[in-house]
């Protein structure tokens, strides 16, 4: 039980790291925008495009998790008697999408506040803002994508 346990514990740290990050973004970046909209209601969509951003590291964390899930057959009702290696295979596999999406998420909302100003001075510009903070977002993906290619490598027997 053991390999599951390190098994679960990496789709745990992959869904909670990355959520965790995504939380502080938002966050941040919502703090940001109630000061734009309060002067100018208007901005509100601009204002919430730039907000949302971070919020996808934490969807990826949770992909990570559920490939997991899939992998293991946890869905499937049985559970899978994996030795302590190939839990702690899984484990570290997920931490790409875990360590990414959590550093990613919080960078990615201290961007979205500078593009913030961007809404607030020149909104007719505030797609470079989106373009900016979306740079960031680039290696939650590449974490993604790392996490998923080592689970599919890894075999359960």
């Amino acid at each position: 039980m053991l390999g599951l346990a390190l098994a679960i514990l990496g789709a745990a740290l992959s869904v909670g790291l990355a959520g965790i990050g995504s939380s502080i973004g938002v966050g941040k970046s919502g703090q940001a925008a109630t000061g734009i909209v309060s002067e100018e209601p208007e901005k509100f969509g601009k204002a919430l495009l730039l907000q949302a951003l971070p919020s996808t590291q934490g969807i990826y964390g949770f992909i990570g998790c559920f490939w997991v899930i899939i992998k293991l057959g946890l869905l499937g009702g049985a559970v899978p008697n994996i030795a302590w290696q190939t839990g702690l295979a899984i484990c570290l596999a997920c931490l790409p999408v875990a360590i990414n999406g959590l550093v990613s998420a919080i960078f990615q909302g201290r961007v979205s506040v500078s593009g913030m100003n961007i809404v607030a001075k020149q909104p007719g510009e505030a797609g470079k803002g989106v373009i900016m903070a979306a740079m960031v977002e680039t290696y939650a993906v590449l974490g993604l994508l790392a996490t998923i290619l080592l689970i599919q490598g890894i075999n359960l027997s």
